[in-house]
C-alpha cells in the first residue's frame, strides 16, 4: 500500500507510536503553559494563549497516531480559533489579508491532489484558520509575526514531507520552526499591552 494514495502522513505510519514518544513530543510546549502560570497578574491574552498551547500539545500527542490524525487537526484548528482571539483585529491590514489567501491558495493547490477525499477536507478548514493567524500575527507584528510565519513554515513543510515528498531532515526542520512559534507566541503575549491591561 502506498501511504501517499491512502492520504495519511507518512511519518506517522512509518514509525513505531508510544506514549512516551507522544509526551516528549508535548513537553516542551506545556513547559510553556507552566511557564506561563507563573506569570504573576497575568492576563486574558494569557490564560486564551495556556489554552491554545494546551489545545497545541493535544495535537502534537494526536499526531503520533495515525487513526488519531483527524483528532490532532481539530485540536490544532481549536488552538488557531484562541491565537486569533489572542491577536485580535486591529489594526485590520485588508491588503496583508489578499496576500495570505494567494499564498494559501497557491501552496493548496499544488497540495490537494496528493490527499485523499476523507482528509482533503478538514485539511483544507485547517488551512483557512492558519491562514487567518498567520494574518492576524502579521497585523500585530514583533514577535507574533515572527511566531505566526515559523508556524505556517511549519505546518507547510510537515504537510509537503508527510503527503507529497519526504524532505531532507523535513521533521527536525518542522519542530525547530514549530517549537519557536510557540516560544515567540508566548513571548509576544508577556509583552502584550493588552495583557496587562486585562
Amino acid at each position: 500500500m502506498d501511504p501517499r494514495k491512502e492520504g495519511m502522513p507518512l511519518k506517522t505510519l512509518s514509525s513505531q507510536p508510544s506514549w512516551p514518544e507522544a509526551l516528549l513530543k508535548c513537553l516542551p510546549v506545556l513547559c510553556l503553559v507552566l511557564f506561563l502560570g507563573t506569570v504573576p497578574s497575568s492576563g486574558v491574552c494569557t490564560q486564551l494563549l495556556q489554552g491554545a498551547l494546551l489545545c497545541s500539545a493535544m495535537g502534537d500527542a494526536c499526531l503520533v497516531w495515525p487513526e488519531t490524525f483527524l483528532h490532532g487537526v481539530a485540536a490544532f484548528a481549536t488552538a488557531h480559533l484562541l491565537y486569533l482571539r489572542v491577536f485580535g483585529l486591529s489594526p485590520l491590514r485588508p491588503g496583508l489579508l489578499l496576500l495570505v489567501i494567494l499564498a494559501t491558495a497557491t501552496y493548496l493547490s499544488l497540495l490537494l491532489p496528493h490527499l485523499q477525499h476523507a482528509v482533503a477536507g478538514p485539511v483544507v478548514v485547517y488551512a483557512l484558520l492558519l491562514a487567518a493567524m498567520l494574518w492576524r500575527g502579521l497585523a500585530h507584528g514583533g514577535s507574533a509575526g515572527r511566531g505566526a510565519l515559523l508556524f505556517t513554515m511549519s505546518d507547510a513543510v510537515l504537510a509537503w514531507d508527510s503527503f507529497v515528498w519526504p524532505l531532507p531532515h523535513g521533521r527536525l526542520v518542522t519542530m525547530i520552526t514549530y517549537y519557536a512559534a510557540q516560544a515567540l507566541f508566548t513571548l509576544s503575549v508577556l509583552r502584550s499591552p493588552r495583557n496587562k491591561a486585562d
